[in-house]
């Protein structure tokens, strides 16, 4: 295991490289990346189509900056000041905890001072730069891929908020017992809710910039599915927790030709110090499981790898629209399901039966996706005409007129 990819490279390539980066969060951050990457490309390949059309607005351009726009920057940059210099003079405290470190109120008021002064000027700065005698109103031209970075950080900043909601309402006595650092902390995401809440997000911001909502969920449905994936191989490599049953069991004839991590492992050196030392006498991550565990983030990781090829394979051939995302939530719902089943998780009492909070979302998204697919096969067209119905291009009046 590499909790922290300091980790990686000194096991790796046998050198030391302190690195306040933690395998995790790493694949967290590259999971969105993929995601954003491939729903660009699906939503070029639209554009192209004629699937989705560019917008128009109207904007105001060569205004001077406003002191309220100032003021937002710097103090903007003073909160990375702050935080950043304080960072390199103290490099070591950052890289054993940083978590801990961006979290708190330490700071270096003179780099907050610094990057405050350095902010604000660069925001004048530009603003002077596109500074007219007289400011006008202008068409601006929008394509919806253009918008892929507005639309990773509205799915990053929701997506993480109901994972990590998702998450305390599933371990509601850890939340009890530390409220404040269970919604701080960095771990603990459930990737149900943050596809809920992520997705609800998106298509708010969709529907306010008039992007065609199924042929963008559609487009996101292949990203999705490798994107999950790639957020399982963070799980897998930095021994998070997320982790199956215990499996003591010798590994079956059929599997003999795999490495055996692949069937029961032990997770030693992971990041959440479970399990027993490896060495009496050490410190950091230097534990292993007493138990060998089902590694379900790695087989989550191959279903999901599968699931996205598959609908990049197809994606061309289905021409209805919402039949792309409908299929992507059913199998997600299904792999989900089913994983559960070899899965580490809390379980609710309903009607003496033990249930997880996945196997609950997991089996509505399996109906609403089958239900879903019927409806647009059946539908699809005439809802597709009646959502393009409803779109508008909302220009702003010049207030001259």
């Amino acid at each position: 295991m590499y909790p922290t990819l300091t980790d990686f490279f000194k096991e790796v390539f046998g050198i030391n490289i302190p690195l306040p980066i933690q395998t995790y969060g790493f694949f967290v951050a590259l999971a969105f990346l993929t995601g954003i990457f491939f729903l660009a490309r699906e939503l070029k390949r639209k554009e192209k189509e004629g699937i989705l059309q560019a917008i128009t607005s109207k904007v105001k351009i060569g205004e001077p900056a406003k002191i309220s726009a100032i003021i937002l920057s710097a103090i903007g940059g003073f909160i990375i000041g702050f935080k950043l210099l304080e960072a390199v003079l103290h490099y070591s405290d950052f890289v054993n905890d940083p978590q801990t470190f961006i979290l708190s109120l330490r700071g270096n008021f003179i780099g907050g001072i610094i990057g405050a002064g350095i902010s604000g000027y660069l925001n004048w700065r530009e603003k002077e730069k596109q500074k007219l005698d007289k400011p006008k109103w202008v068409d601006r031209t929008v394509y919806p891929h253009e918008m892929a970075g507005n639309l990773l950080i509205v799915a990053a900043i929701f997506g993480l908020l109901g994972a990590k909601i998702f998450h305390n309402l599933e371990n509601l006595d850890e939340f009890m017992a530390d409220p404040v650092g269970s919604l701080l902390s960095f771990s603990g995401l459930t990737f149900l809710g943050g596809l809920i809440v992520g997705t609800a997000a998106v298509l708010y911001y969709a529907k306010k910039h008039n992007i065609q909502s199924l042929a963008l969920l559609d487009g996101a449905a292949p990203g999705l599915a490798l994107a999950y994936g790639v957020g399982r191989m963070g799980c897998q490599i930095s021994g998070d927790g997320c982790w199956g049953i215990p499996n003591p069991n010798p590994k079956p004839d059929w599997m003999s030709f795999l490495p055996d991590w692949m069937w029961s492992y032990n997770y030693p050196h992971n990041v959440i110090n479970a399990g027993s030392k490896m060495v009496e006498d050490c410190s950091g991550h230097c534990y292993a499981l007493d138990v060998p565990v089902f590694p379900t983030p790695f087989y989550e990781t191959t279903m999901m790898v599968l699931i996205f090829i598959g609908l990049w394979v197809f994606r061309k051939k289905i021409k209805i629209p919402g039949v792309m995302f409908m299929l992507f939530i059913t199998l997600a719902g299904f792999e989900r399901f089913f994983i559960e089943k070899i899965r580490v998780n809390n379980e609710y009492q309903i009607f003496g039966y033990g249930i997880t909070q996945a196997e609950i979302i997991s089996s509505i998204l399996i109906i609403i996706g089958i239900a879903g697919i019927i409806l647009f096969y059946k539908k699809g067209h005439q809802i597709n005409a009646w959502l393009n119905s409803k779109m508008k291009i909302t220009e702003p009046e010049d207030p001259k007129k």
